[in-house]
Order: structure tokens, then C-alpha cells, then sequence
């Protein structure tokens, strides 16, 4: 069974700073019309910055939409066409103060394929050397080094609820348990 959808026009309804919504008319498998609400954004970048002596680097930021402050790994917000791993970079010592000698991949993140077509990009770094952060004017933040176990259990318990995070943690995780780091 084919299950692509077809699209036949899409009908922009606002487009921004950071995101664009459309409508899209478009004919299901069966031939059937629909309609598909898409958020258009550039994607993203998440750096688990993991330091020798086995701790995450975390940002603590307030974050509107939730109301409250959110503990994150290092991540951004790309722009068209920028190459994801130097964005990472950026990030990195943007926000953590960061360098690291060695960058990992660690795939891509679809956060919400139901409306959204963001792409989150995952990276490990390692061999950290570290300055003063810089992050953006609008952007507020605190810095905090958790030890990767400690980062393993807080997400089995529920407590960091940021699904790019999240994932990170539990690669990185995963890779120093089986050595290949």
C-alpha cells in the first residue's frame, strides 16, 4: 500500500522570525482531500558536551511557552542552509563556554513529525578546553555540569523533560557503557 500524500497547494498563513505555518491542501492515498497544518522552521543543534571526568555540560533557561525554567544540553536554532556541526560549535561555546577537539554524531531528532518539520541535529563532544560563555543578548542562562549517571537517572525519573536532551543523554549514556568512548 502507497501511504505518501500528495501535495496540491500549500496557502502560507504567517511567516516569521523563527517559523513559518501554512495549510496545505493535499490528496491522501486513497484519493481522498485533506487539509495538513505544517510549522516550516530551519531546525536545530544539541551538543552533549561530556567532560573527563564524566559530567554533561546543562544550561538552565526559562522558557515562555512552558512557563518555567527548563534544564537543557547546549542547543540553538539553525539558520537556512547552515551546516549543523558548526552550529553545534557555536552553540557550544556560546552558550557552555565550550571547545571540544572531538565531535561525534549522534543522528537527527524529528521533535513533532505531526505538524512540524523540524530537525534536530545530535552531537557528542569530547576533550573540552574551556573560556567565558557568551550567550546571545536575549538570551539568560546557567551554566551546570551534571555527572553523566546522575543525567541517566534524572531522565528514568522523569526529571528533564526536554525530549532533544533527553535523547542525548541516553546516547552518550550508551555509548560509555558499551566503551566506545
Amino acid at each position: 500500500m502507497n501511504l505518501t500524500e500528495k501535495t496540491l497547494r500549500q496557502t502560507y498563513k504567517y511567516k516569521g522570525r523563527i517559523l513559518n505555518l501554512r495549510v496545505d491542501d493535499i490528496e491522501l492515498p486513497n484519493g481522498r482531500p485533506a487539509l495538513r497544518e505544517v510549522v516550516e522552521h530551519p531546525g536545530g543543534v544539541c551538543i552533549a558536551a561530556l567532560t573527563k571526568a564524566r559530567e554533561l555540560l546543562f544550561v538552565e533557561q526559562f522558557r515562555y511557552p512552558y512557563g518555567q525554567v527548563v534544564l537543557e544540553l547546549p542547543a540553538g536554532k539553525l539558520e537556512y542552509g547552515e551546516d549543523p556541526l558548526e552550529a553545534g560549535k557555536r552553540e557550544l561555546h556560546e552558550e557552555a563556554g565550550a571547545a571540544a577537539q572531538r565531535y561525534r554524531s549522534l543522528g537527527t531528532l524529528y521533535p513533532t513529525p505531526g505538524y512540524c518539520g523540524e530537525i534536530i541535529h545530535l552531537y557528542l563532544a569530547t576533550d573540552l578546553a574551556f573560556s567565558a560563555p557568551q550567550p546571545d543578548e536575549d538570551e539568560f542562562l546557567r551554566l551546570r555540569r551534571i555527572p553523566l549517571e546522575t543525567a541517566y537517572r534524572m531522565v528514568l525519573d522523569n526529571q528533564i523533560p526536554d525530549a532533544k536532551t533527553q535523547v542525548g543523554i541516553l546516547k552518550t549514556y550508551q555509548l560509555v557503557k558499551e566503551g566506545l568512548l
